[in-house]
């Protein structure tokens, strides 16, 4: 084929000096690399002024040629016609439609998960209480001492600049509130949530498209086992009891760094600090903060456990597809938390 596309290039380089001719009686059957030739031949001659004419062309072969014309001419037509805006909107409408389909998925899967857990209730022992404990271990027992050391220094910083900014105003006495609803409210399940997204979500994914590469997905279809039950129930279960227990971790960890900064930095004592912050919080606050916990750890199982569905044979698409779940759960994530902040906000919490 090389050969034949060198010499293709080479007639079409010397211009014809007279009528061009070209004999396809001797041609039986002609397939898409034969007519682009003929066609790239013909248009060479048609740029040199010259209008070739085809003779003894079989009738199939004319069909193949012709649509080979549309299909060059409509390509080039197209070609000519993009513009920057165009393809903005095309990418944008593209974008928009994959993303519907990709919610649509997800409440799918969010249904199949709801639809499974319900008979599991009814019948217990169907319920894979092992491999929840495990997956416990895994995503809750094993991250504590990250999630402590991160959330710690997150409250030591808040602390450190609200004494530092707050001291221009005279109102170092608010700093221990400002900590306490933040760290109550937002960031203490916040913060937790998207380390959890991104070591847990992360390795759900990696796993489930492990096993999706290596077809263990459908030997367990064969065996008459539902994945949903076998491997992907008993992770987010872990994942609703574990994220709620790390993020009281989370906050408890961020108040003590908030009391190191106020006793170090402000020169508040640990029982001054202790008095003001029984004075800051409030029931609600912690009730708004532990709310949140388990339907976030449920939005980020499930778009975990999708996207590693969701992996095709190679590493590079279960590379693509962690990643892709990392995403999409932190920005699921605090779309939720705003969406909580404007529901609690009505309701007066």
């Amino acid at each position: 084929m090389a050969q034949h596309a060198q010499e293709l290039e080479r007639l079409s380089s010397r211009a014809p000096q007279g009528p061009l001719t070209i004999d396809l009686s001797r041609i039986g059957r002609l397939d898409t690399f034969g007519a682009w030739s003929i066609d790239t031949l013909c248009e060479s001659a048609r740029a040199a002024g010259i209008d070739p004419r085809i003779t003894g062309i079989a009738q199939e072969n004319s069909a193949i040629l012709a649509q080979m014309r549309k299909t060059r001419g409509s390509s080039q037509v197209a070609e000519g016609s993009r513009s920057i805006v165009g393809d903005f909107l095309e990418s944008l409408g593209r974008g928009f439609f994959l993303a519907i389909d990709d919610l649509s998925a997800l409440l799918s899967l969010l249904g199949s998960l709801v639809f499974s857990f319900a008979l599991a209730l009814k019948n217990i022992s169907t319920l894979k209480l092992k491999s929840i404990v495990h997956h416990i271990d895994q995503v809750g027992v094993r991250a504590v001492p990250i999630i402590g050391l991160m959330t710690l220094l997150i409250g030591s910083i808040i602390a450190q600049q609200g004494f530092f900014h707050f001291e221009k105003f005279g109102a170092t006495d608010y700093v221990v509130d400002l900590v306490s609803v933040l760290v109550l409210r937002e960031i203490g399940v916040l913060l937790v949530t998207i380390m959890v997204a991104g070591r847990s979500g992360s390795s759900y994914a990696a796993e489930i498209g492990s096993m999706k590469m290596r077809e263990e997905i459908d030997a367990l279809r064969t065996m008459g086992l539902d994945p949903i039950d076998v491997l992907i129930l008993p992770r987010v279960l872990a994942l609703v009891v574990a994220l709620p227990m790390l993020t009281f971790i989370g906050m408890v960890a961020a108040l003590y760094g908030a009391g190191i900064v106020a006793w170090v930095y402000a020169d508040i004592s640990p029982a001054s600090y202790l008095s003001q912050l029984h004075e800051a919080m409030t029931y609600t606050d912690f009730e708004v903060g532990m709310i949140k916990a388990p339907v976030m750890a449920l939005v980020i199982g499930t778009v975990a456990s999708r996207e590693g569905l969701r992996v095709e044979g190679s590493a590079a698409a279960l590379g693509r597809r962690t990643t892709a779940s990392v995403v999409k759960s932190i920005f699921l994530v605090i779309v939720l938390d705003g969406i909580f902040a404007i529901l609690f906000s009505a309701l007066g919490m």
